[in-house]
């Protein structure tokens, strides 16, 4: 292999590594994108599942104070069956 056969092969291989680096680039590029909206989402979800633990926590309450009217209400109920 002659010198300029050499030289025409680095260059080629110089053009085919530039073009790697501009894929990888945007690759890593596009990776940091979603992960800057993974990270978006995910506050989000943390955020909606303290929201959820908050509703969880009042529909306790009154389920519970529910049971109590209920007890209230069971005599109430039995006397004028009576």
């Amino acid at each position: 292999m002659d010198y300029e056969a050499v030289e025409e092969i680095k260059r080629h291989f110089n053009v085919v590594a530039e073009g790697l680096r501009s894929d990888f680039r945007m690759v890593i590029e596009g990776l940091s994108a979603n992960t800057e909206r993974l990270d978006k989402v995910e506050v989000r979800l943390d955020r909606v599942e303290g929201r959820l633990e908050r509703v969880e926590l009042r529909l306790d309450g009154v389920e519970s104070e529910l049971g109590g009217v209920k007890a209230m209400i069971r005599p109430l109920i039995a006397r004028s069956d009576a």
